[in-house]
C-alpha cells in the first residue's frame, strides 16, 4: 500500500505541470461558456458603440487610478529589499519592479513570469540569485496581505451590497470579512511580537518586522484602491454599486484571474464581474473593461517596452555611437525575453483580428485597390502568421536560430496582411515595431537547435490551445446574429467578415492539429545510457584539445555524453532521481558552448528532471543564468603558475625541507608514459587497495577518477620509488598547449615515508615547469572563500559553518590549509542549479553520485 501511495505520488509530482494545464485550460473554458451564455444577446457593434460613450473624464481617472496603482507596487520592491537588508536607490528599483509587474500582469503566472525578469534586473544590480527569490516571495506576500485586508474590509463595511454580489447571506459576509481582518492582524502581530525566524524542518523564514508589515498592508491596499478605482471611473453613471463593495468584487475577479494561470486572467475576470455586477448593462460593462485593459495592462507594457529600450540606451550610450551594430549587441541580453513574450502578443492580436469583423469604412477604402481575391488571402495569411508566432514565440526564448528566420517572416507577412484585409494600421505597426526588435537582437539567436527536435511543456501546448479557443470563440460571439448555412463557406465578398472567420478558424483547427498529431507520434526520447566505444573515442579526440586538464574525467566511461550537432563539444553528466547533473562546463571550442547547454536542458525537460551544472568557471555563468538557474559558489579552484617555479626563495622554505628530507630517505621520482602503464597495473592496484583500507574509505566517483584500468591507461603516471619498488603514484591529467597540469587518482603504501606526497607534488611542479607547462591545478578547496557575514546569503553562512565543523565528514578546513603550502591563485568554482524547494534534493543527489551512494555521503 505505501508504495503504491509512494508510486501516485512520484506519478502526480513529475506530471504537475501537466495537472495545472489542465486545471487552467478547464477553468478558462468553464469562463468562455459562461460569457457565452450571458452575452448571448448582446452584439459586438453594441460593445463599439458603449466604447464611444466612455467619458473623457472617466479615460482620465482611470489613467491617475493606474498611476496610483504601478507608483504602490514598486513600494513592494523598496520594503523587501529593505527587510533583505540590501539598499538600492528608489529610481532603479522602481523601473525594475514596473518592468517586471508589467510582464506579470500581461504574461499570467505573474511569480514566475515577473520572477524571471526581476532575477534578470536585479542580478545586474549586484543581488544574489537567492536574495531575489527571497525579493519575489516577499513581494507575492505584500499582495497577499492586500488581498485579505481589502476583502475582509469589504465584507465589513457593506455586508448587505457586498454579499449580495458574491451570494452570501449579510452575516455570513460579515462573519467573514471579520475572519479576513483577524488574519491580517495576526500578521501583523507576529512581525510585532516574533524575532526569532519560523521553522520547518531544514527551513526556516524571518518574517517582515511590524514596521515593514505595517507598510506591505498600506502598499497592497493602496495598489488596489487604485486599480479597482481605474476600472470603477469607466463604469456608466447608471451602475447602481457602491465602491466599497465593487472592490470587494474587483479582489474576487483578480484573485479568480490569478489562480487560473491565464495570461492576464482573460475571460476569467471578465466572467467573475459579469455574474456579480447584474445591474450594469452588460455592453457597457465589457466596455468599460476593455477600456481598462487597455489603460492598465496594454498601456504600461508599451511604456515598459520603451523604458526597457531607453535603459539600454543609456547604459551603452558611448557603445551606441559608434552605429546601430553596437545597439544590436547591447539590445541582445535582452532580446530573448522580450521578443518572444513580443512575438506572442503579436501573434495573438492576429489571431484575434482574423475573428472579428473588420470596420466597414476601411473596407471601403479598399475596394479601389486590393482585388478580391488578395483581400480573401490576406485573411488566411494573417490567421496562419499570428498561430505561427504563437508557437514560435518559445523557440525564440530559448535562441533557436531557425525560429528568428521564420518569425522575421511571418511579422512581415503579418504586417502586409493586417494592412490588406482591412486596413489594419495598428496590427500592421505593432508587427513592425516587433520585427525591428527581432532585427536588433538578432545575434542573440544563434542555436543551431532543430525546431522538430523539440518537445513542448504541456503549459505551453495548453496557451496556444487556450488561445485558438479564445479566438473561435471570439468569431462565434462577433457574429452570432448571422445565420449559420453551409453557403457560408463559399460566399466571397468585400463585407463577408462572417464566411472569412469560418473559413480562417477551419485552417487555424487543422493547421494546429496537425502540428500537434505530429508532435504526439514523434517517438518517446531514448533514456541516456553509458556512450559507446565510438563515442569514447570521439571524446577522447575532443579531450586531447581542450584547455582544462578536468576534461579528462570524461574517460573514466562513468558519465553520459551528450555531443553537439557538430559533433565539436560534448557533455559529460549522470542521471540521479531527477537530477540530470553534469559535470563541470561543456568540453570543446566556445562557440559551441551556448548550443549544448541548451541542448542539455531541453533534454532534460523532455525526460522531466531538473538541470544541475556542477563545478563551473565563472566565465560561464552567463550561460547558467539564461537558462534559469541560479549560481552558488560551490568553493575555490588552486592554480599555481608553473612558469619559473622553483624552490627557491623564503616562501618555498617549507617545501624546500620536505623535498630534500625526501631524498635523504632514499626516494625517487619519474614520470612514465601511457604506454608502459599497463605493464605498472598490478603493483599499482595494490597500492589503491593498501590506501583505501587504511583510510576506511571507499572509491568515489563522478567529480573524481577511481582505480580503473582503461581509465588509467590513458595518461603517464608519476611514481615515487623506494630502493626500486613503487612507493606512491598519481595519474597525471595535461590539457591541450600545454595550458594546465594536474592529477586526478593519487595513491601511496601505508609503509611509505612521511612526505612522500608533499615530494610527489613538488617533483611533478618541477616536472611541468620544466616541459613548459603554464599552470598546475591542486583541485578544488570545497566551501572554501564563502561569506560568513550575516547578511551573506544562507548557502554561504551554511557553507561556512560546515567548512570551519564538519571535520568527521571530510577535511575541508584541512584540505585548503595543505594547498595553500603551495601559494596557489584561487578561483571560484559553481553549481548552477534550480532555486527553490528543489535544492536540497538536488544537493543530495550530487553528494550521492560523488560518494557513490546516500550511504557513502554520511560515512567516510
Amino acid at each position: 500500500m505505501k508504495d503504491a501511495l509512494a508510486n501516485l505520488k512520484d506519478t502526480f509530482y513529475r506530471r504537475r505541470h501537466l495537472w495545472v494545464a489542465i486545471f487552467s485550460l478547464s477553468l478558462f473554458l468553464s469562463a468562455l461558456w459562461i460569457l457565452h451564455r450571458e452575452l448571448a444577446d448582446t452584439h459586438l457593434a453594441e460593445i463599439r458603440q458603449a466604447l464611444d460613450r466612455v467619458p473623457a473624464s472617466g479615460l482620465l481617472l482611470a489613467v491617475l487610478g493606474t498611476l496610483g496603482s504601478y507608483l504602490a507596487l514598486t513600494g513592494y520592491d523598496m520594503l523587501a529589499l529593505r527587510h533583505l537588508g540590501r539598499a538600492l536607490p528608489y529610481p532603479r528599483v522602481a523601473l525594475n519592479a514596473f518592468i517586471a509587474t508589467t510582464v506579470g500582469h500581461n504574461l499570467g503566472m505573474a511569480m514566475l513570469s515577473a520572477g524571471a525578469v526581476r532575477l534578470r534586473l536585479y542580478t545586474a544590480a549586484g543581488l544574489a540569485a537567492t536574495e531575489v527569490a527571497g525579493l519575489v516571495a516577499l513581494v507575492g506576500l505584500s499582495f497577499a496581505v492586500g488581498v485579505t485586508f481589502v476583502a475582509g474590509l469589504a465584507l465589513l463595511l457593506e455586508p448587505a451590497e457586498t454579499g449580495r454580489l458574491l451570494h452570501l447571506s449579510a452575516d455570513g459576509g460579515g462573519v467573514i470579512g471579520a475572519l479576513l481582518l483577524a488574519l491580517v492582524a495576526l500578521y501583523l502581530g507576529f512581525g510585532l511580537l516574533r524575532r526569532s525566524p519560523i521553522r520547518l524542518g531544514n527551513w526556516q523564514w524571518h518574517l517582515p518586522g511590524a514596521g515593514i508589515a505595517l507598510g506591505q498592508l498600506i502598499l497592497a491596499v493602496a495598489d488596489l484602491g487604485c486599480a479597482a478605482a481605474a476600472l470603477f471611473w469607466l463604469l456608466p453613471a447608471e451602475a447602481a454599486v457602491s465602491f466599497p463593495a465593487f472592490l470587494g468584487v474587483y479582489v474576487l475577479a483578480v484573485v479568480a484571474g490569478i489562480v487560473s494561470h491565464v495570461p492576464a486572467g482573460l475571460g476569467v475576470f471578465e466572467t467573475v464581474l459579469l455574474l456579480a455586477l447584474p445591474a450594469v448593462p452588460q455592453e457597457e460593462l465589457l466596455a468599460a473593461i476593455l477600456a481598462y485593459r487597455a489603460i492598465y495592462y496594454l498601456a504600461p507594457l508599451a511604456v515598459a517596452a520603451l523604458l526597457v529600450a531607453g535603459k539600454l540606451v543609456q547604459v551603452r550610450r558611448a557603445a551606441l555611437v559608434q552605429g546601430l551594430d553596437s545597439m544590436r549587441q547591447v539590445f541582445g541580453w535582452m532580446a530573448p525575453v522580450t521578443v518572444s513574450s513580443a512575438s506572442f502578443i503579436a501573434g495573438a492580436l492576429l489571431l484575434l483580428s482574423g475573428s472579428t469583423p473588420a470596420l466597414p469604412e476601411r473596407l471601403s477604402l479598399l475596394r479601389d485597390f486590393v482585388p478580391l481575391p488578395l483581400l480573401e488571402v490576406s485573411h488566411l495569411m494573417g490567421s496562419l502568421a499570428g498561430l505561427g508566432l504563437v508557437i514560435l514565440a518559445r523557440a525564440l526564448h530559448r535562441r533557436v536560430d531557425a525560429a528568428y528566420h521564420l518569425a522575421f517572416w511571418l511579422l512581415a507577412l503579418g504586417a502586409l496582411a493586417s494592412l490588406a484585409k482591412g486596413l489594419d494600421y495598428e496590427e500592421a505597426l505593432i508587427s513592425t515595431l516587433v520585427l525591428g526588435m527581432l532585427w536588433l537582437g538578432r545575434d542573440a539567436f544563434n542555436r543551431p537547435a532543430s525546431l522538430f527536435a523539440r518537445r513542448f511543456s504541456p503549459g505551453w501546448v495548453f496557451s496556444v490551445v487556450l488561445l485558438l479557443v479564445a479566438t473561435v470563440w471570439l468569431g462565434l460571439f462577433s457574429f452570432k446574429h448571422v445565420d449559420y448555412s453551409r453557403e457560408l463557406w463559399w460566399q466571397f465578398a468585400l463585407q463577408g467578415d462572417a464566411p472569412r472567420f469560418l473559413r480562417a478558424s477551419l485552417l487555424l483547427v487543422l493547421t494546429g492539429g496537425g502540428l500537434a498529431l505530429l508532435h504526439l507520434l514523434r517517438p518517446a526520447p531514448p533514456e541516456p545510457g553509458r556512450p559507446s566505444e565510438q563515442d569514447m573515442a570521439h571524446a577522447a579526440r575532443i579531450v586531447a584539445a581542450a584547455p582544462q586538464s578536468d576534461a579528462a574525467l570524461a574517460l573514466l566511461g562513468d558519465k553520459c555524453l551528450l555531443f553537439d550537432l557538430a559533433g565539436e563539444a560534448f557533455i559529460m553528466y549522470q542521471v540521479r532521481g531527477q537530477s540530470w547533473i553534469a559535470m563541470g562546463d561543456p568540453v570543446g571550442p566556445e562557440r559551441a558552448r551556448e548550443a549544448l547547454v541548451w541542448q542539455f536542458r531541453e533534454m532534460a525537460d523532455r525526460h522531466g528532471g531538473r538541470t544541475v551544472f556542477y563545478q563551473v568557471d565563472a566565465e560561464n555563468l552567463p550561460l547558467y543564468l539564461d537558462l534559469g538557474l541560479s549560481a552558488m559558489k560551490l568553493g575555490e579552484e588552486g592554480m599555481v603558475s608553473l612558469a619559473g617555479f622553483s624552490l627557491e626563495g623564503a616562501a618555498r622554505k617549507e617545501l624546500r625541507q620536505s623535498h630534500r628530507r625526501a631524498q635523504r630517505d632514499g626516494l625517487s621520482f619519474e614520470v612514465v608514459p601511457p604506454a608502459a602503464v599497463p605493464a605498472l597495473l598490478g603493483e599499482l592496484k595494490r597500492i589503491s587497495d593498501s590506501w583505501l583500507a587504511e583510510k576506511h574509505t571507499r572509491e568515489k566517483g563522478f567529480a573524481l577518477g577511481y582505480f580503473q584500468p582503461a581509465y588509467l591507461a590513458h595518461f603517464p603516471c608519476a611514481l615515487v620509488r623506494l630502493d626500486g619498488h613503487v612507493m606512491a603514484f598519481a595519474n597525471v591529467l595535461a590539457s591541450a598547449g600545454r595550458q594546465e597540469l594536474s592529477i586526478d587518482l593519487m595513491r601511496r603504501l601505508p609503509e611509505a615515508p612521511k612526505g612522500v606526497m608533499d615530494y610527489l607534488f613538488i617533483e611533478l611542479m618541477l616536472w611541468g615547469s620544466r616541459e613548459g607547462y603554464a599552470h598546475f591545478n591542486l583541485g578544488m578547496a570545497p566551501l572554501s572563500g564563502l561569506e560568513s557575514h550575516p547578511l551573506a546569503p544562507l548557502w554561504h553562512r551554511l557553507g561556512t559553518l560546515i567548512f570551519r565543523q564538519g571535520e568527521y565528514f571530510y577535511n575541508f578546513e584541512g584540505l585548503r590549509a595543505y594547498k595553500e603550502k603551495f601559494s596557489p591563485a584561487w578561483r571560484p568554482k559553481y553549481l548552477a542549479v534550480p532555486g527553490g524547494l528543489a535544492l536540497p534534493t538536488v544537493l543530495l543527489d550530487v553528494a550521492a553520485l560523488i560518494s557513490g551512494g546516500i550511504r557513502g555521503v554520511f560515512g567516510r
